[in-house]
């Protein structure tokens, strides 16, 4: 593809640092937020004069979704979410808010419900929709050739965590083996917290998920 007019911006935001992405098309004017945990990101667009086309959740745990409401409430713009991680938007319980935010948050907008296999295009940006449950029921990644954002499923030398309610170790190992390592060893990994890495770099340095 042309990468000429690509944008890609990562901001570490909210209170737990959550890596926040912004992936768009200078040509056209538009782009995609990924896991926004505040409307800060909102600043980045208007930085490269993009507007948002649409929100796009890796799954529902507050700190990826604190920003969402204050986005769609200044856009009419869809959030797409995996079907099993769409209850965690009305829930405070599921998705730890009560825990971890001063208000709980609770997202009311226009659902998109992704599926593995969906493409959603922005311009020249075209992300493949992966289930990688695990994490949480409905966690997905977003690929397109030479970079993957996959949320909470995988980080540096690390996986997410699976002792939340709805956490399963087994199904996220096997999706991280069967979805993500399959992907060329050069592919871009962005996770939910902490700095970038490689899908041949995970399969021979993480401890938890080899080869």
């Amino acid at each position: 593809m042309d990468t000429s007019n690509l944008v890609l911006m990562r901001m570490p935001l909210g209170p737990l640092g959550t890596n926040c992405y912004v992936i768009g098309d200078k040509k056209v004017g538009e782009a995609v937020i990924i896991d926004p945990a505040s409307t800060e990101v909102l600043e980045a667009l208007k930085k490269y004069d993009l507007k948002p086309k649409a929100v796009l959740l890796t799954h529902g745990h507050g700190d990826h979704i604190g920003g969402v409401q204050g986005i769609v409430d200044a856009y009419d713009i869809p959030i797409y979410i995996q079907h099993d991680d769409v209850k965690y938007l009305s829930d405070p319980e599921l998705n730890l808010s009560n825990y971890s935010n001063p208000t709980p948050i609770i997202v009311k907008g226009r659902i998109e419900e992704v599926r593995e296999g969906d493409h959603i295009t922005c311009g020249s940006v075209d992300l493949t929709v992966y289930e990688t449950p695990g994490h949480t029921p409905g966690g997905v990644c977003y690929y397109m050739p030479g970079l993957v954002f996959v949320g909470d499923t995988l980080f540096n030398q690390s996986i997410g965590r699976t002792d939340f309610v709805e956490g399963d170790y087994d199904t996220l190992i096997d999706a991280i083996k069967t979805k993500l390592y399959t992907l060329p060893d050069e592919t871009m990994v962005y996770p939910g917290h902490g700095p970038e890495t490689q899908i041949g770099y995970e399969k021979q340095y993480n401890p938890f998920v080899g080869a």
